[in-house]
């Protein structure tokens, strides 16, 4: 029996066409040399157990164990994983998130906008104004990069903020 890798091309094809005219989108896929596959997938609404397992037989009946063995895992995105494509912000937007910047600070507040070059966070903060002795609150809203110039205001993680509040 001759065993074969299976192409990311191949399982691609099979996720889109099971997905395609829903809400769900694919947030990941890894196949590896010994043919594991691992898909991650997402959607606007969420995803549920049998999101996943309608994935999975799919791309499980187009495969032939016969040719090619392989080994199958097909879960949702975890809410604390942070964000891999642009869909997960967009199903973000309006939700608390916490940015860390490629200079390492972070920066939480409401995803307020995503486009391709970033996203806005709108968020409060205490500072100083002039002719005001005390600091006070002023509302600030912050663009933040996928790929910009400087570190400071370039996305290196985006995660959901979760409270029970």
């Amino acid at each position: 029996m001759f065993i074969g890798m299976i192409s990311e091309e191949k399982i691609l094809g099979l996720i889109e066409e099971k997905i395609a005219d829903s809400d769900k989108f694919l947030v990941e896929l890894k196949v590896h040399s010994n043919n594991k596959i691992i898909v991650l997938i997402d959607a606007y609404s969420g995803v549920g157990i049998e999101d996943c397992i309608g994935v999975s037989k799919h791309i499980e009946a187009s495969l032939d164990r016969e040719e090619e063995d392989f080994e199958l895992e097909v879960s949702s995105a975890g809410l604390e994983a942070p964000f891999m494509v642009e869909d997960q912000y967009k199903k973000s937007i309006g939700k608390e998130v916490k940015v860390i910047t490629e200079e390492g600070k972070k920066v939480e507040g409401i995803l307020a906008e995503v486009n391709e070059e970033g996203v806005v966070l709108k968020y409060e903060e205490k500072q100083r104004v002039e002719g005001r002795r005390k600091r006070v609150i002023v509302p600030i809203e912050r663009k933040l990069y996928f790929n910009g110039k400087d570190k400071e205001s370039n996305i290196k993680t985006t995660k959901i903020v979760i409270s029970f509040k």
